[in-house]
């Protein structure tokens, strides 16, 4: 499983837990809530009501007298209201009131009139100077039927109780206000759930995303090829600066040593000849002998020189990451001044050097010298290889993605064991005429130069005979 999948599902989780926590405790307490309101609305009404009835209770008018004709008058009320959006026609209270004993003296609603309820907590406390209240079923076998009933005292002139005030409230008139707070605490519930996945999903995201480029990177560096640190934020760029830091310290320690390896090597054989040369010079040698022994230390000289300064400049085109400073490059022109270059070399080995260029051809994107040197070194290598009277071709060709070069010769083309090795570093081949072979660095300095441009080099056997070398350029 994919790290940003485990981190959104991690999120999700917990996410989701706190969502449920919440929103259970904001639904749960929804319903006390209302109902804690409601009861402390029905304790100032009693309150206000006893006051209101103290007289008729005292005068023993309570059942018709002003009070109770006001109170059945508020029950035949219209209200015509409308409380957050529900609608209201009817009170619904109800008041009792019971004498000293308990005994209900009047009821608003005209049932309970003469019943005791003295043994309801409601009455029962009131009567006994505390706070009275209950929650009661009308119904027994229905959860939905309780009403809420509160008390308030009523006193008589020598401060004694002289009777309960009771006023009650079906606890499904508040229901509708309940469960539309639910609902809205249960839409904002999932519209924050939702925002959180989403801000999770782009976290994973983004996450993802940074970590898959330094993967990338990674892997590119790991095939050995040249690859640029991706853009990353926060950690992750100082992540990717200690990747490109280790990498290059390793591929320099490594390259150091492979270097070292290899210029070592290959300079074992000039210093070889350099040393002999020498040694025989030191003793009486015939002029001819001697003036042999000193041009072959010359040519062992300028061999390793060269050999040197190849290394120094194939060492600093593989370190190079990228071009610097990426310019349109006209390759026919650039390719028309290699071949006047190559001119009097090809004219001295016998080879015609022809030039075929496509019509339309787009400018590249690259650097001029390294592309003159990437075809020079192609073209020599063709004059190298073909026979007098030949002919070197380079064409240059338009591609659906860019550019293609190919330099092709007429001469003895590639054994089949030595394709796979023609762009090893220092591999070279025995030239046809029987020359001394080349250091083995043009080919390899050729494949660097068109990594660089993002292109690629290869080296076949050409149909009639001969070699062709093909490099692919993206345009630009």
């Amino acid at each position: 499983m994919k790290i940003a999948l485990r981190v959104l599902l991690g999120y999700f989780l917990i996410v989701a837990l706190a969502a449920l926590l919440l929103g259970n405790v904001f639904v749960q307490q929804v319903k006390p809530g209302v109902r804690q309101a409601m009861e402390d609305t029905l304790a100032d009404t009693a309150n206000v009501l006893a006051e209101l009835a103290t007289d008729d209770l005292l005068a023993g008018r309570i059942a018709d007298g002003p009070f109770a004709r006001r109170v059945q008058a508020m029950a035949r009320r219209d209200l015509d209201a409308r409380i957050w959006g529900q609608a209201k026609r009817h009170a619904s209270y109800r008041v009792t009131v019971t004498d000293a004993r308990g005994i209900v003296v009047f009821d608003s609603a005209g049932r309970d009139v003469g019943r005791d309820n003295s043994r309801w907590n409601d009455v029962y406390r009131t009567l006994r100077g505390q706070y009275g209240a209950r929650s009661t079923r009308d119904d027994p076998d229905d959860e939905a039927s309780t009403v809420m009933y509160v008390a308030a005292p009523i006193f008589a002139a020598d401060g004694t109780i002289a009777g309960v005030l009771t006023v009650s409230k079906p606890n499904r008139s508040i229901q509708p206000f309940i469960e539309r707070s639910q609902r809205t605490i249960l839409h904002w519930g999932w519209v924050l759930l939702g925002s959180a996945l989403l801000v999770g999903g782009l976290a994973a995201w983004w996450l993802s995303r940074q970590l898959a480029a330094l993967r990338r990177y990674a892997d590119a560096v790991a095939r050995g090829e040249r690859a640029q640190l991706p853009d990353a934020a926060g950690e992750f760029a100082d992540l990717g600066r200690a990747l490109e830091s280790m990498r290059r310290q390793l591929e320099g320690k490594q390259y150091v040593e492979q270097y070292v390896h290899a210029l070592t090597h290959e300079l074992k054989s000039p210093l070889a000849a350099i040393r002999g040369a020498a040694e025989l010079l030191e003793g009486p040698l015939p002029d001819p002998d001697r003036a042999r022994f000193v041009a072959s230390i010359g040519a062992q000289s300028r061999r390793m020189a060269g050999l040197v300064d190849r290394m120094l400049a194939l060492a600093a085109l593989e370190h190079r990451e990228a071009l610097d400073a990426p310019a349109p490059v006209d390759l026919a022109a650039l390719a028309r001044t290699v071949l006047e270059d190559a001119a009097a070399r090809a004219q001295a080995r016998g080879v015609t050097l022809h030039l075929h260029v496509a019509p339309s051809l787009p400018p590249l994107a690259g650097d001029a010298l390294l592309l003159r040197q990437l075809l020079a070194n192609l073209i020599d290598n063709a004059i190298d290889f073909s026979p007098a009277g030949g002919v070197v071709e380079v064409r240059l060709q338009v591609q659906p993605d860019g550019l293609r070069i190919e330099v092709g010769d007429r001469g003895p083309g590639i054994p089949d064991f030595a394709l796979a090795r023609v762009f090893e570093r220092f591999y070279a081949l025995p030239r046809p005429d029987g020359g001394a072979r080349s250091s083995g660095l043009g080919l390899n300095f050729a494949a660097e130069i068109a990594k660089l441009h993002g292109g690629r080099v290869a080296l076949g056997n050409r149909e009639g005979g001969g070699a062709v070398a093909s490099v692919e350029l993206p345009a630009g």
